[in-house]
């Protein structure tokens, strides 16, 4: 933070003590700007620490496109995970051809969705496939 951004200040007192401090308004204008700066390095750095710490996971931007274009959410996430079918169907509980299913959308698995999500390391919400508005 620039501690010269407050050059002249006026202080006023009161009860014979210093009370406020007056400063021109392009001064408090700097001054506002420079106390933004610092609370968004903090949020940087507390975010970095969380990325660091395993708390919080970056997302690359072609997953999120493809979440976005409608693609099937749990092929997307299990790619992006670098699993096959075959891993994530064994390490469920279920067969390759029935993972398939529910990654082509011909079957549900609903009753499978927790541990889905559970293998992928994603919210459940995040398995369900977003549905585009008329806005879109």
């Amino acid at each position: 933070m620039n501690t010269d951004l407050i050059r002249n200040p006026q202080i006023i007192k009161y009860d014979d003590r210093p009370a406020y401090a007056v400063v021109p308004l392009e001064e408090y204008r700097e001054l506002l700007i420079e106390i933004e700066d610092y609370l968004d390095l903090i949020d940087a750095r507390a975010i970095h620490a969380q990325i660091e710490t395993g708390e919080m996971e970056l997302i690359p931007a072609h997953v999120v496109y493809a979440l976005v274009d409608g693609q099937n959410p749990i092929k997307v996430w299990r790619e992006f995970r670098g699993m096959t079918q075959t891993e994530l169907a064994r390490q469920i509980g279920i067969g390759k051809a029935f993972m398939s299913q529910i990654e082509s959308g011909s079957r549900s698995g609903d009753k499978q969705l927790a541990k889905i999500a559970a293998a992928l390391n994603v919210d459940l919400d995040d398995l369900t496939p977003r549905k585009r508005s008329n806005d879109e």
